[in-house]
């Protein structure tokens, strides 16, 4: 796999067309000496409960994996903890206000934008909602469905890293 880096030619401080690969890591400039070391995005999916046990989920709206279904989730914002934006992104998908979330895990991605494969860092969490009753499909959300954990197949979510999630999620409850 191609790093990232390769794709950038110019420097971000002097601007110069020296921008070359310093290590796996990081790119450097040969005309002002500026090192980068370009780190993963961090993103946040969500595995949505209400008090009845069930689980919601989306149908993606638009590419990558357009028409597969996915955990509410996104990119962290600057200056945002990972907390933050899994209760900011559930709201803006679905318009549910969350109770209180739990971290579950992390996984590695590559996620596909505008032609450019965006490493990221997915952080899971279980987020708890007092009810579905108020949802609805915002923002890049197609459709919402409303489930029981035991009939999700990993198959049908579109991306890699959720795809495993849901079965490490799975296997996490198999007791419950």
């Amino acid at each position: 796999m191609k790093h990232p880096l390769s794709q950038f030619q110019y420097c971000p401080i002097c601007g110069e067309k020296s921008f070359v690969a310093a290590n796996e890591k990081a790119n450097k400039c040969t005309a002002c000496n500026f090192l980068y070391y370009f780190n993963p995005s961090s993103a946040v999916a969500c595995f949505i409960r209400n008090k009845a046990g069930e689980l919601l989920v989306a149908r993606r709206a638009f590419d990558p994996a357009k028409g597969t279904l996915d955990l509410p989730g996104g990119f962290v914002d600057a200056n945002e903890s990972l907390e933050a934006a899994a209760i900011r992104e559930v709201k803006e998908e679905t318009g549910l206000i969350v109770s209180h979330c739990n971290y579950l895990f992390s996984l590695p991605n590559i996620y596909p934008f505008a032609g450019f494969e965006v490493q990221t860092v997915d952080a899971f969490f279980e987020c708890f909602v007092d009810s579905f009753e108020k949802v609805k499909a915002m923002d890049d959300v197609a459709e919402i469905i409303a489930t029981q954990l035991d009939a999700l197949e990993a198959a049908d979510f579109g991306l890699d890293s959720v795809r495993k999630a849901v079965m490490q999620y799975k296997a996490m409850h198999i007791s419950d």
